[in-house]
């Protein structure tokens, strides 16, 4: 079997081309794969597949080998394979995923894409939709008990669940220990990735992301959007906000206009390789 490593800001995936590849058990193989020592080593595995409705569709599985619905920094990598790899000469292309198809426009240099901006679609702020458990029509500022101690956080879906906590301290932060009571918390009934953000302007935010089937991630794509989106509502940020996570920034803009997300970021191919 071919891949390619991707990474786009430090959130690492093998990416196999099911143009040419056929998986038969792509869950099992994304723990094979994911593993550190034993395998490649990466947050999960991304399969690139012919689409009937997108240029192509997007299969994402994360290192436990759970289906993920959508990954930001996996989708502008997708975009980066697609063009770079000859699957298609158009600088606009749509991936179909299943948080629906999703808009890429790719920025080449010297014949490679650099960048990527998505159209990432509307936040979906309704509790059963995201899904979490909570009243009203928002989960906005919302208080939750965590290990006996009560956080505040804001649910915001971008086709997966995520719950944004704001804290004073970002960096010595214990999410090992704090990430997977949140994730596996009884209010979220599919998980939830949580992301602990503290506000630096307002333009600018800190996050760190646990992310729900593979730990903490040096970066999350949709997670930065729901963390952008979550800011906005309460009132901390302006609509444009550079979100700096441990692999590096994103670019985030929420067009409340048209309800529409867009995130823009770097995608880069680490190498390529193949698996017996």
């Amino acid at each position: 079997m071919k891949f390619t490593k991707m990474q786009g800001i430090g959130n690492d995936y093998v990416y196999v081309n099911c143009f040419e590849e056929k998986i038969e058990d792509p869950s099992a193989l994304a723990i094979q794969v994911s593993d550190r020592h034993f395998g490649i080593g990466s947050d999960g595995l991304i399969l690139i597949c012919p689409s009937e409705v997108a240029d192509c569709e997007m299969a994402m599985y994360n290192a436990d080998g759970s289906r993920g619905e959508m990954c930001g920094n996996g989708v502008r990598c997708v975009g980066k394979y697609m063009y770079d790899y000859g699957l298609t000469d158009k600088t606009e292309i749509t991936v179909e995923t299943l948080a629906g198809i999703k808009t890429l426009q790719l920025f080449v240099e010297n014949g490679k894409v650099a960048k990527v901006r998505v159209d990432m679609g509307s936040p979906i702020l309704t509790p059963a939709e995201i899904p979490v458990v909570a009243e009203g029509d928002k989960a906005v500022d919302e208080p939750i008990l965590v290990d006996g101690k009560e956080y505040h956080m804001t649910c915001v879906s971008m086709g997966n669940p995520h719950a944004v906590v704001y804290v004073d301290d970002v960096d010595n932060l214990p999410i090992e220990e704090i990430g997977p009571k949140f994730e596996n918390h009884e209010r979220f009934p599919r998980r939830v990735n949580t992301e602990f953000v503290k506000v630096l302007d307002r333009h600018t935010v800190q996050m760190r992301v646990w992310e729900r089937g593979s730990a903490e991630t040096l970066a999350c794509g949709t997670g930065a959007c729901a963390v952008a989106v979550s800011c906005i509502l309460n009132g901390l940020t302006e609509d444009e906000v550079t979100v700096k996570l441990l692999g590096g920034d994103l670019e985030i803009q929420w067009d409340q206009e048209k309800n529409t997300v867009y995130m823009t970021g770097p995608a880069t191919v680490v190498f390529d390789g193949e698996l017996k």
